[in-house]
């Protein structure tokens, strides 16, 4: 995860994990926040559905998605219009 960047999105593979982008910075939970919605969205499940099983005061992170009827590679895809 990079919070700070210029604007969130999915920056690809780097060192067998996922890197995201987030606009967010990372002051009082936010960039966290701002993680969650872009998985709640891309995943299309309520934020509820989003948890951080690792790694919460960390850039690398464990996350679980529940409720999902889309797979991994809806990270991939264009965000839904």
């Amino acid at each position: 995860m990079q919070p700070g960047a210029a604007r969130t999105g999915v920056a690809g593979l780097h060192g067998g994990r996922l890197k995201l982008r987030l606009a967010a910075r990372p002051v009082e939970g936010a960039a966290n926040a701002a993680l969650t919605e872009f998985l709640a969205a891309r995943f299309e499940v309520p934020k509820r559905d989003v948890l951080i099983v690792a790694g919460a005061h960390a850039r690398a992170k464990r996350v679980a998605v529940s409720g999902s009827r889309r797979g991994p590679e809806a990270l991939l895809a264009a965000p839904s219009a």
